[in-house]
């Protein structure tokens, strides 16, 4: 049997994996997160998966990486960026491309947003990303608006759990969420990027609802706060 893996949410998008010997943060956006309940220096993590280069995305990747030893996992032209900075084991992979590495199956997908560092400096494409975990398929879309082709995601891979922006603004909002949900049918949907900034506030409570009157199933996590998929 496979054993349990947990998600801690940190706040905003940043997420920490814990499965077995290995410690993966995605989009570790924690310093200047208001949401945050956790110091950036008390993260060791084995493995830093970017969806993208903005700073709420990239957030103490870098820092992290340098003091931990981390392999960051990201697209090709932010690795790119990520080796410029000193970053010693970064991994640049294309949109749809899939790779086996120690904690088990990454594959990129597209997502509709845009990627810069904070500096201004282009990096390419943003990305979703599907992880494949001791035989749980998680898919983190990081920032995206809804797109047609998240209904091959679901049928290409049985979903364990989906996590969401729903803070529109910058991304899809409640409505075109639940949508996602529709199109994507995971076991759990816990939503994200939401009510960090003014921007991006909505009742996280309205999007259950809605996926719960659709016959899906929604989670809400406070930061801090985790759920295991046993």
């Amino acid at each position: 049997m496979p054993s349990d893996l947990t998600l801690t949410f940190i706040g905003h998008s940043a997420w920490r994996i814990v499965h077995g010997d290995h410690d993966i943060l995605i989009d570790p956006f924690v310093t200047g997160n208001p949401s945050a309940t956790i110091k950036a220096e008390d993260l060791h993590p084995t493995h830093i998966i970017l969806t993208h280069g903005h700073g709420d995305h990239l957030g103490d990747a870098i820092d992290i990486a340098k003091r931990s030893g981390a392999e960051v996992i990201s697209t090709f032209e932010l690795a790119n960026y990520l080796e410029e900075e000193g970053v010693e084991k970064s991994v640049g992979m294309g949109i749809g491309g899939a790779h086996e590495f120690a904690f088990g199956r990454l594959k990129f997908t597209i997502a509709h947003h845009s990627s810069s560092a904070p500096d201004g400096r282009y990096l390419g494409n943003p990305a979703g990303v599907i992880l494949t975990i001791g035989g749980r398929n998680i898919y983190h879309a990081g920032d995206t608006a809804l797109f047609l082709d998240m209904k091959l995601i679901g049928e290409r891979t049985p979903l364990d759990l989906a996590l969401l922006p729903i803070g529109d603004f910058f991304t899809m909002g409640i409505d075109d969420a639940v949508t996602a949900v529709e199109f994507l049918s995971p076991k759990v949907v816990i939503p994200m990027h939401y009510n960090t900034f003014p921007p991006i506030a909505v009742d996280p409570q309205e999007f259950r609802a809605k996926v719960e009157a659709n016959g899906g199933t929604a989670m809400i996590l406070e930061p801090g706060e985790s759920y295991s998929l046993a």
